[in-house]
């Protein structure tokens, strides 16, 4: 399976023109024979770094973070818009799957007004395949996205092989990887907004307990492209890059072995060959969800019924 592994960032705050950059994206992907193309947590249209590195963003009612959040209500991506018409359009021209995360507004019915931590699947044929809102947004990330639910931890065949995704700190939820495990992945995809090293422990220990490929999908943001209305806080040291997400996509094996070390500090498509049946003899070891497991000690339930 050949993937192409997008370590780069939106156009913040901008659907449409985050759409254009995608298809850019997708086509040049195809044209390069990829049969995956993959970007980070929150693509569209942006991860809310400024969480992290602005000031004064929890303060009670106060208006500039008020208008960013309503922004990324605006410019996010949701099944129903005409931008997710368009983007599925482009899928299906280049024939080639997608996984994307993105803000997804809830616009009517009841949950509207809320924001989910989504990610995307797409097959060839540009059909939503798989829809995984974030089980629980980390720390700060609560004032922004809602709680998820169970629906989308779901691993997906392909021609080539079974594809998984989760996102950022879901890896370090142990009955999330096991539920994800049960489902058999040859291949994970873990989206970070930036897969620092911490990340790179997380991605390269599900690779090695679920004896499957991850690609680690990390995201590139300049201090430049922050929100106007917030101010950096003065005890963010910025490097002189000016980078405040720095990338950081590698490649792990199913016997947790480096394919892909992390890259940082440059916009670039990365783009890997895997053999994802090469997985399958580390089970000969260790199958968490086989020979390694007490399923006669533990009994894991999950409720996969979609949240209103």
């Amino acid at each position: 399976m050949r993937v192409a592994i997008i370590q780069d960032g939106p156009v913040y705050l901008d659907a449409q023109a985050t759409l254009e950059k995608t298809i850019s994206f997708i086509k040049d992907a195809s044209s390069e024979k990829a049969d995956l193309i993959v970007f980070g947590e929150n693509w569209f249209s942006g991860y809310p770094v400024w969480l992290d590195v602005c000031s004064d963003v929890n303060l009670w009612d106060h208006e500039p973070v008020k208008q960013v959040w309503q922004k990324t209500f605006e410019q996010g991506l949701s099944t129903e818009s005409k931008i997710m018409t368009q983007l599925q359009e482009a899928i299906k021209d280049a024939g080639i799957y997608v996984i994307m995360g993105a803000n997804e507004p809830i616009t009517s019915g009841k949950g509207n007004g809320t924001i989910y931590n989504t990610i995307y699947t797409f097959d060839p044929e540009g059909k939503l395949i798989n829809h995984h809102r974030k089980l629980m947004p980390t720390y700060t990330e609560k004032l922004v996205h809602g709680l998820g639910d169970g629906a989308g931890l779901n691993v997906l065949d392909t021609p080539h092989g079974r594809v998984g995704s989760l996102i950022c700190w879901e890896h370090w939820m142990p009955l999330t990887r096991q539920a994800m495990h049960d489902e058999g992945e040859d291949l994970h995809i873990a989206l970070w907004p930036f897969a620092k090293e911490l990340h790179q422990l997380a991605s390269r220990h599900y690779a090695h307990e679920g004896r499957c490929h991850v690609i680690a999908v990390g995201q590139v943001m300049n201090q430049s492209e922050l929100p106007e209305q917030l101010r950096l806080s003065n005890q963010i040291n910025v490097p002189d890059s000016g980078l405040i997400l720095r990338g950081g996509c590698a490649v792990y094996g199913p016997d947790g072995s480096v394919i892909q070390a992390p890259v940082y500090d440059t916009r670039e498509v990365i783009y890997v060959n895997l053999d994802l049946k090469k997985g399958l003899s580390e089970r000969m070891n260790l199958s968490v969800s086989g020979h390694y497991q007490r399923d006669d000690v533990f009994d894991l339930t999950v409720n996969r019924r979609r949240k209103a």
